[in-house]
């Protein structure tokens, strides 16, 4: 098992053949648990030719000194990923918003979250 991030990889081999490749990875956070994304190519055992490149997005835990896959998720085509990306693009705005507002509502307020009636005696 990987003990390091710069061991991790998303090649794998059946019966000593190299039926998944890694051409890329990016690492999205670090610590014990770790997110890498890997650009990876897989065999069409069939046609004895790697299909095209997909992506997926992999969480690692770090366990007893050894990272441990916890789970994934794969992009398989440009299609997704950019719709992926439309929705992440069209949230982050909206978060910001929404992040300013609560932040502008909470100053000078001692833990309440602005809908609270005032007592009767004030």
């Amino acid at each position: 098992m990987p003990e390091t991030l710069e061991e991790l990889t998303y090649d794998y081999e059946d019966e000593g053949v190299l039926v998944r490749k890694q051409i890329d990875r990016a690492v999205l956070t670090k610590g014990s648990w770790a997110t890498v994304m890997f650009l990876f190519q897989e065999l069409d055992r069939a046609k004895g030719k790697f299909r095209p490149p997909k992506m997926a997005i992999v969480r690692f835990k770090k366990s007893k000194g050894s990272y441990r896959k916890q789970s994934s998720f794969n992009i398989s085509n440009e299609k997704q990923a950019r719709q992926i990306t439309e929705v992440l693009e069209g949230w982050y705005p909206k978060i910001a918003e929404m992040t300013a507002e609560m932040t502008a509502g909470s100053q000078g307020e001692e833990g309440g979250d602005g809908d609270e009636e005032p007592d009767a005696d004030e």
